[in-house]
């Protein structure tokens, strides 16, 4: 009887014991790792759609990166503004309450309330996040204003600031009388008073300069009287007149005659006076003469005087509003020629004689909207707009409008003459109520809340976007889960019966390799 060895019958038992041990070294793998399997490959159908998850949990991650850098960078934006609305608020209260006590440098107290607040806007509109300037538009990396002294007071001897810009206007618009480039006289008949503008060619039609006060219309309750509205017969800008026409009979006690001028900045001013025969003649009348022509006279005397304190006074306020608005602009308007009072046009200035304000990106049609100067991507199919310029109108007409009434001033040596004192109250009186316009919200133009609205619409669209992706990247990190990871008391139950198994296993192998014929037998 033959007996054949144990090896070559129970090499399949090896075999087993090997894909025991493999099994157990895969299961010990996952316990220790708390995953399936260290490859793509090794997850078997399930690996496609665990790319796929990864992709997408990544591309959540780079996501709430950018919304979390969106957010710094709005947050230092809204910041700023809510700065500048309070600084709006404070200025405009300043105005309302300064009065005319001018202090040893000839400016009020509310005047020094803006200049602070002027310094402080300007940083403002230069702040930054990280290495990014917010109010430059595209031109992240230039400060989109120039320093606040710069714009005050020049960068030199021939690079003009806003006080020169100021200075030059108000000269301009003077003109050589100081009566604001308006004058009155006896016209034809002699019953008449015609108001004329200046013009700038000698012969007719003359054309209109920018400068000084304008004629724009005139009424009257003196029965018999007619007046003439100021006409511009060629279309285009030119000189115009008006007149009034007492006609003969005399006015009686207490008529009047009210002339509108247009002042430099847009605004209007009224000269009314009223026919008196009281002595000595009170403020704002002119004395009821022997007939109309002598009364005539008296209102062109009277007229005279008032257009002198209207140009002296509110016009000078005026005058600083509109430097401001040259100054302001881009490029930014001068004075044309000189000697300065008898200028008759605007020029552009440039950066070799007038300081640039706006260095960002200008806000033109040209470059689109300022918030679309800025676009991050916070999701598949979802841009978010957070770009601005500090040259947007809400912006630039506040910083305007408060840099004007910090730069303004009167001469404080001269206030102890009366009728230059009379003046300066009648200019801080008239430039408080023009600074307290231009700061108040106009409807159908942009504020600087409507900016802040826009900020907040961004902010929105992150946090609700943030929130869906917080989400999806649970959903997909428990899909992954499900695919990648495990269950430690099922595998742990795995090597237990693998152990088991291969225990028995190696206990079946060796009796099998310890067999012999003395023991068989």
């Amino acid at each position: 009887m033959t007996i054949s060895g144990v090896g070559g019958r129970t090499s399949y038992i090896g075999s087993g014991i090997l894909d025991l041990r493999n099994q157990l070294d895969t299961l010990t793998q996952q316990l220790s790792s708390g995953k399936v399997a260290n490859t793509y490959a090794g997850l078997g159908s399930g690996r496609s759609l665990s790319i796929a998850l990864r992709a997408q949990i990544s591309a959540v991650a780079s996501y709430a990166d950018t919304a979390t850098n969106l957010n710094t960078r709005i947050g230092v934006a809204n910041l700023s503004l809510q700065r500048l609305v309070a600084i709006g608020t404070e200025v405009k209260g300043a105005a309302v309450s300064a009065g005319g006590s001018f202090d040893n440098t000839g400016q009020t107290p509310g005047q020094k309330t803006a200049s602070l607040d002027f310094f402080d806007s300007v940083d403002m509109l230069n702040a930054r996040s990280g290495d990014r300037y917010l109010f430059s538009g595209r031109a992240t990396d230039t400060a989109p204003v120039a320093p606040a002294d710069q714009i005050m007071n020049g960068n030199g001897a021939n690079i003009a600031g806003l006080k020169q810009v100021i200075a030059e206007r108000k000269t301009a618009d003077l003109g050589v009388n100081g009566n604001g480039r308006v004058g009155s006289a006896i016209g034809v008949p002699a019953t008449s008073v015609v108001i004329t503008e200046e013009d700038t060619t000698p012969l007719p039609p003359a054309a209109a300069q920018p400068f000084g006060m304008k004629v724009t219309g005139v009424s009257t309750t003196i029965a018999g009287a007619t007046v003439t509205q100021p006409v511009d017969p060629s279309g285009a800008p030119a000189q115009k007149s008006m007149s009034v026409d007492l006609g003969a009979t005399n006015p009686a006690v207490g008529d009047q005659v009210k002339f509108t001028f247009t002042m430099p900045d847009g605004t209007t001013e009224d000269i009314v006076l009223t026919a008196s025969d009281k002595t000595p003649l009170p403020a704002g009348s002119f004395a009821i003469g022997a007939d109309s022509t002598a009364t005539a006279a008296n209102l062109n005397t009277a007229l005279g005087g008032a257009m002198k304190d209207l140009a002296n006074g509110p016009m000078v306020a005026a005058s600083a509003i509109e430097a401001g608005e040259n100054f302001f602009d881009q490029p930014p308007l001068r004075v044309g020629s000189t000697p300065i009072g008898s200028a008759t046009t605007l020029v552009a200035g440039d950066a070799t004689n007038t300081v640039i304000w706006y260095r960002g990106e200008p806000d033109t049609a040209a470059n689109g909207p300022a918030r679309g100067s800025a676009v991050s991507q916070i999701d598949t199919s979802i841009n978010v707009q957070y770009g601005a310029r500090a040259d947007e109108q809400a912006l630039r007409n506040q910083l305007q409008t408060v840099a004007v009434f910090a730069a303004f001033a009167v001469d404080p040596n001269k206030l102890t003459d009366a009728n230059y004192a009379k003046d300066a109250n009648a200019q801080i009186a008239a430039l408080n109520q023009r600074v307290a316009n231009n700061l108040a919200d106009v409807p159908g133009q942009q504020s600087v809340e409507n900016i802040q609205a826009d900020f907040a619409g961004a902010q929105a669209a992150i946090k609700s976007t943030t929130d869906r992706q917080t989400q999806t990247k649970a959903m997909a990190q428990t899909m992954l889960s499900s695919i990648e990871g495990i269950n430690n008391d099922e595998v742990a139950t795995k090597i237990l019966a693998l152990q088991t198994a291969l225990q028995a296993s190696y206990q079946t192998t060796s009796t099998l390799y310890q067999m012999s014929l003395v023991k068989f037998l």
